[in-house]
């Protein structure tokens, strides 16, 4: 990989983790709803790549079951679980969704699978259980549902991985697109205060989602599928591990993340599977590489 590349990958896997930490600060310091965040975000990214939506790439139910799963579903979870979660802990249960991915891929596309990647399934799983697990046989809510976001994009990716491809923006467009409307429903139903809260945080809220759904959405993934196209992916898979290590991180030095021995202990495993996962890989789609983000 050219110097340059790596620089421009090391810029994404930074801007992703900060990514986590500040929707960490949005919906667990500010307390903006996190559907309502989640959905003003996807509003933004419709605005900006609204020249992109047509022509609809088909079929259309895989499209916009892609688009909810791996946008409405996938960040709603995400966000739900950081208002009592650490982006650090979030950052290593999200890790799941490569090898749920694998397994997914297995059952419904009737992959095979050999005892490397069936290893690193296993430290990956043992590794988030050991962060999701507390003393006392207790588990954390906000980590399971970080866990089922992670599932929810895993499905997405599968369900992606049997589309034509598509063109980077025409794919944020209709995440974009096929999350706003189910994200702003559910925010109207089941939350309140969601301008009150936005209005009290004031302009950083304004710069949080300007920076979510510009510079992450747009910039860092339009970046990280330019780099997809011109390296293979078993390359970038484990290169994108910086990411979760970002956040953790900048978790500690802005959020206060607490990092003890279980911790690490966890975090270790976790990644460690996946790096055995994503090292047996000579391919692997664009949208399956996106666990790493968080």
């Amino acid at each position: 990989m050219r110097f340059r590349d790596f620089l421009l990958l090391v810029a994404v896997c930074l801007t992703w983790g900060l990514s986590n930490v500040v929707s960490k600060i949005v919906v667990g310091q500010w307390h903006v709803p996190p559907l309502f965040f989640a959905a003003v975000r996807f509003a933004v990214v419709v605005a900006a790549t609204l020249p992109w939506l047509l022509p609809m790439p088909r079929p259309v139910w895989r499209l916009l079951s892609v688009g909810i799963l791996m946008g409405a579903g996938n960040f709603a979870l995400l966000f739900i679980g950081l208002q009592t979660a650490s982006p650090s802990m979030a950052a290593v249960v999200i890790q799941a969704g490569v090898p749920i991915t694998t397994l997914l891929s297995i059952v419904m596309l009737g992959e095979r699978i050999r005892w490397r990647r069936g290893l690193g399934i296993g430290l990956t799983l043992a590794g988030v259980l050991l962060v999701v697990w507390r003393p006392g046989f207790t588990v954390s809510h906000g980590l399971l549902f970080v866990l089922g976001a992670a599932a929810a994009g895993s499905l997405g990716a599968i369900l992606m991985k049997q589309m034509p491809a598509i063109a980077p923006l025409r794919f944020q467009a209709w995440v974009g697109m096929a999350g706003v409307i189910p994200l702003a429903l559910a925010s109207a139903l089941v939350e309140h205060g969601q301008w009150q809260m936005s209005v009290a945080a004031g302009w950083p809220f304004v710069a949080a989602v300007l920076f979510s759904a510009l510079i992450v959405s747009l910039c860092a993934h339009t970046a990280y599928y330019w780099l997809i196209a011109r390296y293979e992916a078993n390359l970038l898979a484990p290169l994108t591990l910086m990411t979760p290590l970002s956040t953790i991180a900048l978790g500690v030095m802005i959020t206060g993340d607490e990092l003890d021995g279980r911790m690490i202990a966890g975090a270790a495993l976790a990644l460690l599977g996946v790096l055995v996962i994503a090292l047996r890989r000579s391919s692997a789609p664009i949208a399956e590489t996106q666990e790493h983000r968080a």
